[in-house]
């Protein structure tokens, strides 16, 4: 049995707020690192001796192991224990972290990030149901997942700059080494400050659906970040993810059968959780789309440093701050999850249609703020909102695993979407000129806004038909 509600709180709301801000903390040093190191891998690459293959590994690593263990990491959770998994994953992070720094071959940093990325998937399958199950009363779940979702959506823009300026002043492996403190400020607040739990006492884990599909995720995963480089139709990649959809249909088979399943199907007949998955994999795939391509659109054709392309960042970051601490939950509270979600979709929409755009002599008042300003706008609504259909009817004791699913829909999503769209940019620069001019790359990079925009547009659509106008518990 899981601990009842009167175990879940820390006593005093005050305990409450303050165990958020500091899961909070654990899961923006997370967030930081997926964007932390693009702008140090220059430096990687002529410290270490990296060829332009060899180099990508430093990013895949680490995205082939999050995005794996996402599901494994959210069912450990509950079965062992939320604040227990939780500090095993920030202690793996931080450990891994400190060998990233003290790297000094290919090897040792490659397999380092692969640690991290087990790491930061226990982190962050455990953080949402931890702070689902810290706020159950619906006003203070709604300013709560505000604050989450802020920090996830704003993390990365943090990241840039940070990665630039310790870069810049230090060295490359104090991006990694920054973790240090924060690791360890964490890990002792959180023994403060969160409750303790058992998890589900008797409770056994489901090996064959563990094995089944962590693999599969792992091939999906591997066959997109890869697929660039071997092609979206070579053997290698339509056989990988061949493989991964047969492990799937093995797990499928498995939880159908297990007493005790690593994933209770019957999340999926939710219709509040089935939908906002969907649509997250294709926000994931929209927001996704609109930071890294927007980065290397400023970067590339209109020449920004990396400091400049972070500052760029900074008024949809501070948009999003506006709703995601406040102003999103207020809507949620007023209106529900439908509206919001679909409205904030529809207007980072707009945004990614608005960089569509992309002229080779942008300037930014007139070429990048407007679509910085809906695309922050729209992330700082829907994501408040898409977390809570995601998380609201699903019970306590299956919250971790809720949390995975959700956080797996982001990561693969993504991945996914980041992958693809930029395929599309690089072979339409390619058609347009293959000596990869400045104008052949903001073709390329139109292409990619554009579809990335139709995405969004598509996930709106979804919530606006399918779900329903407030979630359970929100009246």
């Amino acid at each position: 049995m899981t601990e009842p509600p009167s175990q879940v709180h820390p006593q005093g709301t005050d305990r409450r707020w303050q165990a958020l801000c500091v899961l909070c903390l654990g899961v923006l040093m997370i967030v930081l690192d997926t964007t932390i190191v693009n702008v140090a891998l220059p430096s990687i690459r002529e410290d270490l001796g990296f060829s332009e293959t060899a180099l990508v590994w430093v990013i895949n690593a680490y995205m082939l192991t999050f995005g794996g263990f996402l599901l494994l990491g959210g069912r450990l959770g509950d079965l062992y224990g939320h604040r227990r998994v939780f500090l095993a994953g920030l202690a793996l992070f931080t450990a891994a972290s400190l060998a990233c720094g003290m790297a000094g071959s290919q090897l040792l940093l490659v397999a380092a990030r692969a640690i991290q990325g087990l790491g930061g998937a226990m982190v962050s399958a455990i953080s949402l149901s931890l702070i689902m199950n810290l706020f159950t009363e619906p006003h203070e779940r709604a300013k709560a997942m505000g604050v989450y979702g802020f920090v996830c959506a704003g993390g990365g823009s943090i990241g840039v700059l940070l990665g630039g300026l310790l870069t810049s002043a230090f060295h490359w492996h104090w991006i990694f080494l920054v973790n240090l403190p924060i690791g360890a400020l964490v890990f002792g607040l959180c023994l403060v400050l969160l409750p303790g739990g058992r998890g589900q006492a008797g409770a056994r884990l489901d090996v064959w659906g563990a094995v089944t599909v962590t693999a599969s995720l792992m091939l999906a995963v591997y066959a997109v970040v890869d697929g660039n480089q071997a092609g979206w139709g070579s053997v290698q990649t339509l056989g990988l993810l061949v493989a991964a959809v047969l492990l799937l249909v093995a797990f499928i088979a498995i939880e159908r059968r297990v007493a005790v399943p690593l994933m209770p199907l019957g999340l999926f007949r939710l219709r509040s959780v089935a939908v906002a998955n969907v649509a997250g994999v294709l926000w994931a795939a929209a927001m996704f789309a609109w930071f890294f391509i927007s980065a290397l659109y400023m970067q590339l054709v209109l020449r920004y440093t990396p400091m400049q392309v972070g500052l760029a960042f900074l008024p949809a970051n501070l948009i999003m701050a506006a709703f995601s601490v406040g102003l999103s939950a207020r809507m949620v509270m007023r209106w529900g999850v439908r509206g919001p979600l679909a409205s904030g979709l529809l207007l980072a929409a707009a945004g990614l249609a608005l960089f569509a755009r992309a002229p080779v002599d942008g300037t930014f008042l007139a070429d990048v703020l407007p679509g910085m300003l809906l695309a922050g706008l729209g992330a700082g609504i829907a994501f408040n909102p898409m977390l809570l259909a995601a998380m609201s009817e699903v019970a306590p004791q299956e919250s971790g695993i809720a949390s995975g699913v959700v956080n797996t829909s982001f990561m693969l999503g993504g991945a996914l979407g980041l992958a693809v769209l930029a395929s599309l940019a690089a072979a339409r620069a390619e058609q347009l000129a293959p000596a990869g001019t400045a104008a052949a790359l903001s073709g390329g990079y139109q292409l990619a806004f554009a579809v990335g925009a139709v995405f969004a547009a598509v996930a709106g659509l979804l919530g606006a038909a399918l779900l329903p106008a407030k979630a359970p518990g929100a009246n």
